[in-house]
């Protein structure tokens, strides 16, 4: 599959940029701002940002068995933290938003592991990573692009 288009008007890519990269500062979690990333982008099946998010988690110490048993987290046990789990449930709740709204209870359990201000930055980060994987996915923009 080749792209579609890869244009990218330059005041959305920057808005898109300076929304990330606000959230992810807010979340002050690098690595797990970065596992959000890549399981949205699982769900999504955005190649390209799978390819920059996973790049981006090994080079930040992410290892590569967390981020192989990311698609099933839910099973894999204490692998990850119970906060990760409740970012990674809630990601998965903002992203399915076709099943409805985000269950309470969901909501309720990242509240437990997240400050206001923190979930608030959170939900701006899935936001904006499906935000992304929609505009790569939708232009077909393949995986190896990005600047490393």
């Amino acid at each position: 599959m080749s792209p579609r288009t890869t244009y990218l008007d330059k005041g959305v890519g920057h808005a898109m940029s300076t929304l990330s990269a606000a959230a992810k500062k807010g979340l002050g979690d690098p690595v797990l701002a970065e596992l959000v990333m890549v399981r949205a982008s699982q769900i999504n099946a955005c190649a390209f940002c799978l390819d920059m998010h996973v790049d981006i988690a090994l080079k930040g110490g992410e290892t590569t068995k967390r981020i192989a048993l990311l698609n099933s987290w839910e099973e894999a046990g204490e692998l990850f933290s119970e906060r990760e789990r409740a970012a990674l449930a809630l990601t998965e709740a903002v992203t399915f938003l076709t099943d409805g709204f985000v269950p309470d209870a969901t909501y309720e359990d990242a509240a437990k592991h997240f400050d206001e201000a923190e979930l608030a930055h959170l939900i701006g980060l899935i936001a904006v990573i499906n935000s992304w994987n929609r505009l790569m996915v939708s232009r077909r923009i393949e995986p190896g692009g990005y600047a490393r």
